[in-house]
């Protein structure tokens, strides 16, 4: 065997061995306190402290706030437009964490509609694709630049109905990561199943967040469920 291939092996090796653990940032009021709860999904090489420092710019003063952090800052390894399979099983594993953090909410008496998920990236992409694995009157959905993910969109993966939740959506036309056309196709998609999409673009914005779409999550967030 050579070199070569016990680098391939070890890159291998690290791919499909390597999970996302259970470490989560907390902020915001203590779980007995709080009314309400916000998860926060940073973006690939970011990381939880990063998404965090929004809360500044939210109106969130009676949230609880969780942020889980990805190995090595990245959910999966390939586009969110790659076939789901390229980015197993990381995808499987981080989607199985913002379960488990949920879980934990609702266990300490969190009702999901007091619920509320936040992403930026590709954080806004698995924000969109476990709400939609797990469609259900959530709190919001906000997904800042994002969309479902996969080559193309296998809508068997996702089941329930939002009941009305509202999602926010935004964009650019011109992002370089995430396709206008997939939050287009994202944003039908959510409709279907039941969600009030609010999909909001931002022409030449680069890839970043504007104060303005964090006003617009602000809305969101203080809206009146259903």
């Amino acid at each position: 065997m050579t070199l070569l291939d016990d680098l391939q092996d070890s890159q291998l090796y690290y791919k499909w061995t390597i999970m996302h653990s259970k470490n989560v940032l907390e902020t915001g009021l203590a779980l007995t306190e709080a009314k309400k709860a916000l998860i926060m999904l940073h973006g690939r090489g970011g990381s939880a402290a990063d998404i965090v420092t929004l809360t500044k710019y939210l109106p969130v003063n009676d949230f609880y706030i969780a942020a889980p952090q990805a190995v090595n800052n990245t959910w999966y390894p390939y586009s969110f437009l790659a076939p789901v399979a390229q980015n197993e099983p990381w995808l499987s594993s981080a989607l199985a964490l913002v379960s488990e953090v949920v879980n934990d909410l609702v266990a300490s008496g969190f009702t999901h509609d007091k619920i509320y998920i936040l992403g930026f990236s590709q954080g806004a992409c698995l924000t969109l694709e476990f709400a939609a694995r797990n469609a259900r009157n959530w709190g919001g959905i906000v997904a800042l630049t994002g969309g479902l993910i996969g080559e193309h969109l296998d809508t068997g993966n996702y089941q329930g109905s939002f009941a009305g939740t509202g999602i926010l959506m935004t964009n650019s036309q011109n992002d370089p990561h995430v396709p206008f056309s997939r939050s287009e196709e994202s944003k039908k998609t959510l409709e279907k199943m039941g969600a009030e999409v609010s999909l909001k673009i931002f022409p030449n914005r680069p890839h970043t967040i504007l104060r303005e779409e964090l006003e617009l999550a602000g809305e969101l967030l203080t809206s009146v469920n259903r």
